[in-house]
Parts: structure tokens; C-alpha cells; sequence
């Protein structure tokens, strides 16, 4: 046990975080929560007035869902990587993405409020969780697998992400799109890792 939790330390100290604030805002008035929660939105308000502080506390509240399933997929997706990656690589492509796709989908935001396509009501929208540094995450874990597979998993993450945005063009839609995708773009952070294949055996990663 402590082995595990030595090989991903952010990764479980996160989680240990998330479940403190879960528990916290089930104790909460709807009132509170949304005080809280709207305090540390990511929405156009904040970031043009405080966005340091939004960008950071925004990832350690989860929005109206419950922790073990964020639990599981830590597991299943964070863990790997913060083993793989080492913990500061883990951290650098999961905080490039939190934080790119959170600019891109709340400046295509603005820009539908300037051309009055929303309502101007929306730059305080509530946007806080910890999925964009989620799916950077996820787009980079692909190259942790080795070829045919990659390609698979590969075309999971591109449906996964992808389709929502074509069904329905949200701005969390697209900023899960771009965290995928930012997280892909981190291939050069991951050359001289070597990626494994589905039965656990490491290869020698391509040069």
C-alpha cells in the first residue's frame, strides 16, 4: 500500500483533497455551495480579475458529482500517468491543459456573448472540477501504449472528446476537446519513456 501510494503522491494527495471538499460541500446549503463553488469559477469574470486563484482552488472542488467515481478514474488514468511521467512531468501536461483549455473555452464563451449568442448573464457562469486536467491527461496516456493498441485508444479519446462537441458545441464541450488534445501535443515530454503494452511489458519507446 504505501509502495502504491509512493509511486503517484499528487495524484493521491489530490484525490485525499477532493474527498475532503466533497464531504464538505454535502454539508452545505444549496445557498453555500453555490457561494462557494461560484467563488472559485473559472468564469470570464474571474479570470479577468483574480485568475491565479480561480485556476488553482477551481481543482480541488468537485461540481455537484460524487468522489468515488473520479476515485476509479484517478486510478485507472492518473496513476499510470503520474508513475510514467514522473510527478512533475504528470503535473506539467495535466496544468498546461487545465489551464489552455480553460482561456479557449471561455474566450469561445465571450465571443458568443459579444455576438449575442448567449446571454451576457454567463461571464459569471459556474465552471469548477477537475476534468480538463483530467482529459489532458487522458490524451497523453496514449502514448504510454504501444502500436497497434495506441491507435485504439486513440480512437476512443477522439470519440470520447470529438462527438460531444459536434452533438452539442458547449464551451465545456469544446474545453474538454482541447485538453485532449493538449495533452496529445505533450508527445516530446513522453520520447524517452518507454510505453507499455496491454499485458504490462515495457518496449523500448520509438527514438
Amino acid at each position: 500500500m504505501l509502495g502504491c501510494l509512493r509511486s503517484a503522491p499528487l495524484t493521491f494527495a489530490w484525490m485525499t483533497v477532493l474527498l475532503g471538499t466533497t464531504i464538505a460541500q454535502r454539508h452545505m446549503s444549496p445557498g453555500d455551495l453555490d457561494r462557494v463553488l461560484g467563488a472559485r469559477s473559472t468564469n470570464l469574470e474571474h479570470l479577468m480579475h483574480d485568475p491565479f486563484h480561480v485556476l488553482w482552488t477551481s481543482l480541488f472542488w468537485i461540481d455537484g458529482a460524487y468522489w468515488l467515481p473520479w476515485a476509479v478514474a484517478f486510478c485507472i488514468f492518473h496513476v499510470p500517468a503520474e508513475r510514467w511521467l514522473g510527478s512533475l512531468r504528470w503535473l506539467v501536461v495535466g496544468v498546461s491543459a487545465h489551464v489552455v483549455a480553460t482561456y479557449v473555452s471561455q474566450g469561445v464563451l465571450g465571443l458568443a456573448i459579444h455576438e449575442g449568442v448567449r446571454s451576457a448573464d454567463m461571464i459569471h457562469v459556474q465552471d469548477v472540477g477537475v476534468s480538463y486536467f483530467f482529459a489532458g491527461i487522458v490524451g497523453v496516456l496514449t502514448y504510454r501504449i504501444v502500436r497497434p493498441w495506441r491507435w485504439l485508444y486513440l480512437a476512443g479519446v477522439v470519440a470520447y472528446y470529438a462527438v460531444p462537441v459536434l452533438v452539442d458545441l458547449t464551451f465545456t464541450n469544446i474545453g474538454h476537446l482541447t485538453a485532449a488534445v493538449i495533452g496529445l501535443a505533450w508527445y516530446p515530454i513522453t520520447r524517452r519513456r518507454q510505453p507499455v503494452s496491454p499485458r504490462g511489458t515495457r518496449r523500448q519507446a520509438p527514438t
